[in-house]
């Protein structure tokens, strides 16, 4: 059996849908599709953890084909220490972050030609922002710079006292805040005490939750 009839196998098995192994892997429905026709001539060590992650089928079989299939019951066997996943998410612009609608494919062909990883698993579609300007710099507490990475999960809740992306009427561009509560009513505020607070109104819309930052260094 080739390597990709293992994993259109294992996927077939699992009862996942492409879409649900997509997302699970942080790659595009085109990835699987192409790890199912065999289009596809390599897989990441990151990508098949994920994917045997995602269908309970074990990373080495569906690689080369050895050993058993499937995970063997925890009471058969001795812990082991398992190795860091990691899934890969797109950087896009502020724009695409904007204009982003929940649809059949979360990645669209073209959303992003550049990849960052992360071992945080989404609960549903994710991408990565680059940050820009200092609002969310803040002299004391949490602070997040100018340029670094922020990971936004689109399916966590947002509840205030979470960091968020929301798209504003006014604006094609999304906005990075902290979602607040004060006297019943809901704002979005910058870290930084030199920025105002906004309102979130009903014409407001939370894009997603922040649920990581990293800090790139530029040389």
């Amino acid at each position: 059996m080739e390597r990709h009839e293992r994993i259109a196998r294992a996927i077939q098995l699992s009862g996942k849908k492409k879409g649900e192994i997509a997302s699970l892997c942080g790659v595009a429905n085109s990835a699987v599709t192409q790890w199912i026709t065999g289009e596809s001539k390599s897989l990441r060590p990151e990508n098949l953890y994920a994917l045997a992650k995602a269908t309970g089928f074990r990373a080495e079989w569906l690689a080369i084909g050895e050993g058993e299939e499937q995970e063997v019951s925890e009471s058969n066997i001795s812990s082991t220490a398992q190795p860091a996943l990691s899934f890969r998410y797109p950087v896009i612009s502020w724009v695409s972050a904007g204009a982003w609608s929940e649809a059949v494919e979360p990645y669209p062909a073209g959303i992003s030609d550049r990849y960052e990883f992360s071992e945080y698993n989404s609960k549903g579609p994710a991408f990565w922002l680059e940050v820009k300007g200092d609002s969310m710099t803040s002299p004391v507490g949490t602070s997040i710079a100018q340029g670094s990475l922020i990971l936004v999960d689109t399916e966590v809740e947002a509840t205030p006292g979470k960091l968020v992306v929301a798209k504003l009427p006014d604006s094609n561009e999304a906005t990075f805040k902290k979602l607040v509560s004060d006297g019943g009513r809901l704002y979005l505020k910058p870290l930084n005490p030199g920025y105002p607070t906004e309102v979130f109104d009903e014409n407001c819309r939370i894009v997603g939750v922040v649920v990581q930052a990293t800090q790139k260094f530029h040389y």
